[in-house]
Parts: C-alpha cells; sequence; structure tokens
C-alpha cells in the first residue's frame, strides 16, 4: 500500500474507532493501539502536506454530538490535548515552549483522569447546565443526569454571576468492579473499563440510572467567568476548591527535572487515586502565556498529555486455575510469580478461554509476559518458548464442573465454556437474581443482596426453595428486620399466582427469554404438556428453532430441574397459562413499537397485541408489518416511513382492537 493510500485507510480507520469510543462507548481497540495508529497518519500527513483534509481526525476532536440530547454550543471550545509517550517528547514540548515565550515558564502538573469530559454552567451560583464535550464546539445536554453527581455541588457560595468549569467525570474503580459484579450475575454483558461506564451512564436518558452508577467528578479549568479572572491556572484551582467544587489534585512545577519527576511519581502512584488515570497533564501555569501560545486546530500549545506506556513484566506460570463465573462460564486463571504491575502485586493472570490458551500455547512452568489489559485486568500476553521446561503439557479447561461435576458444554458463540448444572453453587446467586427479576417471577424486595444473605446462611439451595421460607428465618438476617421479611414473604406468594410463562422465563433455559416463554405458554397450555414434549413438537411453534427446542429438551431431561419442578409443584406455583387468546386477526403480523404511549405503556401494549395472535419486535426490518407511533418517537419512524411500512397513531391502533 503506498502512503497515500494509507494515509486514506487510517483516516477511515481512526474515525470508525472514534465513533465507537465516544459515541458508543464500545471501544474496539486499547488506547495504546489507537495512539500507534494516530501518530503513524499524524506522521504521513505532515510528509504528504497535499494529502491536508480538514475532516482528517487529526485536525478535530472525535467526539460527535447525540440525537437524543439536545445540542449545546459551547461558548469556549473543550479542545482536546497534543500527546507525548515519552520522556524525549516531553522535553521537546518543553524546549519549544520556552523558546516561543523566551522564558522558562512555570507549569502545573496534573493527573490525566480516563474519563468523559464536562462544562458546566453555574448562574448567580446556581447550577444551571451541563454538556458534554461532543466535538469540541457543540456538545449534549447531560443536565438531568450531572445533577446525580455525588460530589458536584449545585449551589456554590460566593460565586459569580455566571462560570461555566471543565471537569472529567469518572466512575471509581470499586464502583466499577461491583458494577460488572452485578451484570455478571444477571447475564448482562461486563463493561468494557471505567471510562465507557461512565460515558455510558452520562447518555441514559433516565437519571435515576445514572445515580444508581455513583458517579464523581474533577474539575480542572476555568472555562469562563463573569467576575475576575485569576491570573495562573493554580489560583483559579483554588478559587474553585473555595466555591465548593472538587477540584483535581496538582503541582507546581519549574524545569524540566521537575516536571519529570512529579510525571514519574503520578504514574508510580496511579494505584492510589480512587479513579483510572492514563497518564498526566502538564500545563503552562500563566493565563497571558497560554494566551500568546495559543492553540492549534484542536489542541492548545500550551499543554500536552504524557501517556503512560501499558507495563509489560516476565513472570513464571506456577499453575492454572479453573473458576466458575456466576453464569455458569470457566474461567482459566494463570497463578505466577508475584510481580509489579501499575502500582500493584500481580499474582493472578487471566488466560480468558481454551481458543486463547491454545493461541499461545501457555502451560504450567512457561516463563511469559504480562501486562495490565486497559490498566484493570492482568493478562497474559505472551509465552517465552526458548525458557520452556522440559516435561510441560499442554493445558485443556475439564470436561466436568470442577464445582459441580456437571458436563461443560462450548458456548455457542465458541469462545466459552460452560457448566450445564442448573443447580451448580457457583450459579447459584445470579440464578436466584434471574428467577426473582422482573421478567421472571418478578418477586419485589428480592435483590442481589437479600438473595446473596438468602445463600450464604444456607436457607436456599436452588431458586425453587424460596418457596419454603418463613418469615421468621428471614427476619434473623441482617438488615432485614420483621417488617421486610413479612413482605418479601408475601411478594413470594404472590407470585406462585403468575402465568406459565413467567415460570419459563424465570427457569433461565438458555435461548428462552421472555417472548420465547409467552409464546411456549400459549402453545402447550401447562407445564405438564411442555415437559413431555418432543423436538418435532417443540420446532412446531412459531419462533422455536432446533437449537432452542434441543436447550428446552435437555433441560427437562436433567436431575436438577426435575428436582425444582417436584417442589415447585409441591409449594402450589401455578404451571398453567392464563392468558386468553382472544382470537387471530394479527396473525402472521409484527409490530414494532415507539415513542410514548398515552393510554399503555409498552408491556400493556404488547400484550394486547400477542392476545390477538400477533408478534411485537424490538427492530424495524421489511418484515414489519406496523410500526405503532407515539409522541416522541425515534429513529425506528424514520425507518419505517423509509420502507414503506404502515404506520400507525394510537387512535388507529385502539380502532383495530375494537
Amino acid at each position: 500500500m503506498d502512503e497515500l493510500s494509507e494515509i486514506k485507510q487510517l483516516r477511515e480507520d481512526l474515525e470508525r474507532y472514534n465513533i465507537a469510543y465516544y459515541d458508543l462507548d464500545a471501544p474496539l481497540i486499547s488506547d495504546f493501539e489507537y495512539d500507534a495508529l494516530y501518530r503513524r497518519l499524524e506522521e504521513l500527513e505532515a510528509k504528504h502536506p497535499e494529502a491536508f483534509d480538514p475532516k482528517s481526525p487529526t485536525q478535530h476532536v472525535g467526539g460527535h454530538s447525540s440525537e437524543q440530547f439536545s445540542p449545546v454550543q459551547h461558548e469556549v471550545p473543550l479542545e482536546s490535548l497534543n500527546d507525548v509517550f515519552s520522556y524525549e517528547e516531553l522535553s521537546d514540548f518543553l524546549r519549544k515552549t520556552a523558546e516561543s515565550l523566551g522564558e522558562e515558564p512555570e507549569y502545573s502538573v496534573e493527573p490525566k483522569i480516563d474519563g468523559l469530559s464536562m462544562a458546566i454552567e453555574y448562574r448567580n451560583g446556581h447550577f444551571y447546565r451541563g454538556a458534554t464535550r461532543g466535538n469540541g464546539t457543540v456538545g449534549e445536554d447531560v443536565s438531568d443526569n450531572l445533577r446525580t453527581l455525588r460530589n458536584l455541588p449545585l449551589e456554590l457560595t460566593d460565586a459569580p454571576e455566571r462560570l461555566i468549569v471543565r471537569g472529567e467525570v469518572y466512575m471509581s474503580r470499586q464502583v466499577f468492579e461491583e458494577l460488572n459484579m452485578e451484570r455478571e450475575i444477571r447475564g448482562e454483558t461486563l463493561l468494557a473499563n471505567p471510562r465507557n461506564a461512565a460515558a455510558g451512564s452520562m447518555r441514559q436518558k433516565d437519571a435515576s440510572v445514572t445515580k444508581s452508577r455513583k458517579l464523581d467528578i474533577y474539575i480542572f479549568n476555568i472555562q469562563l467567568t463573569s467576575g475576575e479572572m485569576p491570573v495562573t491556572h493554580a489560583e483559579s484551582l483554588d478559587y474553585m476548591a473555595s466555591l465548593g467544587l472538587p477540584v483535581i489534585p496538582h503541582l507546581l512545577c519549574r524545569g524540566e527535572e521537575s516536571v519529570r519527576d512529579e510525571v514519574r511519581r503520578i504514574g508510580e502512584q496511579r494505584e492510589q487515586y480512587p479513579c483510572d488515570i492514563d497518564g498526566a497533564v502538564v500545563k503552562a501555569n500563566r493565563f497571558d502565556q497560554r494566551t500568546l501560545l495559543g492553540s492549534t486546530a484542536k489542541a492548545p500549545r500550551w499543554a500536552c498529555a504524557y501517556k503512560y506506556p501499558p507495563e509489560e513484566k516476565p513472570s513464571v506460570v506456577k499453575d492454572i486455575v479453573v473458576q466458575v463465573g456466576r453464569t455458569g462460564v470457566l474461567t482459566p486463571k494463570a497463578v505466577i510469580e508475584p510481580v509489579r504491575l501499575a502500582g500493584t502485586t500481580v499474582t493472578n493472570a487471566t488466560l480468558h478461554n481454551q481458543d486463547f490458551i491454545d493461541k499461545l500455547d501457555v502451560r504450567i512452568g512457561d516463563s511469559v509476559i504480562v501486562r495490565k489489559a486497559g490498566e484493570i485486568i492482568p493478562e497474559v500476553l505472551c509465552v517465552l518458548p526458548e525458557k520452556r521446561p522440559e516435561g510441560t503439557v499442554p493445558f485443556h479447561l475439564p470436561e466436568k464442573c470442577p464445582v459441580c461435576g456437571a458436563a461443560v458444554e462450548r458456548d455457542e458463540e465458541g469462545a466459552f465454556m460452560r457448566c450445564t448444572g442448573a443447580e451448580c453453587p457457583a450459579q447459584l446467586l445470579r440464578t436466584v437474581v434471574h428467577f426473582a427479576s422482573r421478567e421472571g417471577m418478578d418477586i419485589e424486595g428480592l435483590g442481589i443482596a437479600v438473595a446473596e444473605a438468602l445463600i450464604q446462611n444456607g436457607l436456599i439451595h436452588t431458586a425453587a426453595e424460596l418457596y419454603s421460607l418463613d418469615a421468621q428465618s428471614v427476619a434473623a438476617l441482617d438488615r432485614m428486620g420483621k417488617k421486610s421479611a413479612e413482605n418479601l414473604i408475601g411478594e413470594i406468594e404472590k407470585s406462585k399466582e403468575n402465568d406459565l410463562s413467567k415460570l419459563l422465563c424465570a427457569f433461565g433455559i438458555r435461548q428462552v427469554g421472555s417472548k420465547a416463554a409467552k409464546v411456549l405458554a400459549r402453545a402447550f397450555g401447562t407445564m405438564d404438556a411442555l415437559e413431555s414434549a418432543t423436538l418435532m413438537e417443540l420446532m412446531a411453534v412459531d419462533d422455536i428453532g432446533p437449537v432452542t427446542a434441543q436447550y428446552i429438551a435437555e433441560w427437562f431431561q436433567s436431575d436438577s430441574a426435575r428436582h425444582q419442578l417436584s417442589l415447585l409443584r409441591a409449594a402450589g406455583v401455578n404451571m398453567r397459562s392464563l392468558s386468553e387468546q382472544k382470537d387471530n386477526r394479527f396473525l402472521g403480523r409484527t409490530f414494532v413499537l415507539t415513542g410514548t404511549l398515552s393510554s399503555y405503556t409498552r408491556d400493556e401494549a404488547a400484550a394486547i397485541i400477542e392476545a390477538f395472535g400477533g408478534k411485537v419486535s424490538s427492530s424495524v426490518s421489511k418484515k414489519t408489518s406496523y410500526v405503532l407511533a407515539g409522541e416522541n418517537p425515534g429513529s425506528k419512524l424514520t425507518k419505517a416511513q423509509s420502507l414503506g411500512i404502515p404506520v400507525l397513531t394510537e387512535e388507529n391502533f385502539q380502532a383495530m382492537i375494537q
């Protein structure tokens, strides 16, 4: 590939990575890999000025403003920073800055928080509005979500008439780990890292979801003030702290040695911060010097970000252990000789799955290189085969679950091995939480904490044993009490009357979610009929394919399923379909719902459609029969109109169901 073609390809790739990182909060590559590609593009563009393009990723900030939030025009642009990756490049920045100013300036050196950049405006000391950086010029109004931040004051004392500050919203490592643990228990996809978790939380339309994510913020700049502007950056930080804002920690340095020492100290002590940092920011302290230095198209000349490279260290694999996660996935981990990485002592490193082990050919006794992926999870990067001792053998995951002894099978996606034991103790917490979830038996008050307490105190060993609990035993648990226990037992008793479809969904049979459960309940009517159904009878049901049918049949044939069903029958749990099929007027028709309906909730409208034999889908396609649009419809309406699919108002829909 010639260099001009490489420039074109790099621009396309980096723009795609920008969209994934900034707009979708789902990074496709690591920061280190992105930075390497970005630097390569800068080098090629400098070599080929004839290829200049103002739309290049090197000429603008990466993000875009989302259409789901109102746009906010930034009065003062939210610029990005030029990155440096070595002390030599840092020295070059310091030298050029001193030459441009004719003197050696003082610098503020601060940790670079790996979060989501925000502009926050106060008027007369009252929180007025907050917006994301977006593309640096236009951001997204996320004021409701910002109000939920734990350490951001909504009122300032002795503040000027107008004040706009800039900060970085972050999720602490502790909160991130707790959130991922809860998602794992619920069988949800794990979040990649705290930065993307924070970004996704800030883009929630429901502020209560953002509040539950326990986000915080560090403030690091005054963007605009109607009051007197301080002379230096350090004075501005002290001033913002006096107003009650949580400002970034900083140290004033003069001279290359002093700056390098502080950059090094921040890197060595980054584990002491509550959040992830991916570098150190070096800023000229005096504002008049910043004005003299100015900015490029996207970044100031008076600041740079020193990016810490991912640490890689040699170690030795002493053992490989297999853990069973709460979703049944078997995860191999290498027990390694202790090594210091990113400020912590690492004794274990993930090996991900069997494919990963096979690719690297990792064996017990091997010398390996270990790094922290995304500064979070230690992983084995490669094996040093020249140091391999004699007598080592390839490692294979067990065919039986190391916890319960049930058979292990490869996940349908091919990457993971999974325990098939429905009553595996390692999966019990996740199983109980799912059983009690809204989609399952909808037992209010039975969340993760309560389920964990029930299991740890030996009150339940399967989800079915929930129906044998008594209020006195539950009340004896920590932080429960008599009233809470009685309420929980009442909710459990009430759930016995649920429709068969709720119970089927609660079982957690693979590929049987709420929709498939409703289809099965309507098709077979009773648990007995479903339990005795053949594979051919299961596959004859609409939307039940051969793979799902096999999972259903295998589940009913397992000893653990038969045990749970016997307990549920003895407890008097309903095992019949309660849904009434009115007629088949919507048979063969697929509906998509969008916007807010005034007469029904989404679930109520879906139930009506299903009662008339129709289906409800979450996405618009050529197979969609109707789109039912309420107030403030989203992109589904636009797509329906482009495909020529009939769009129903709420009045149209009501006329169809009379």
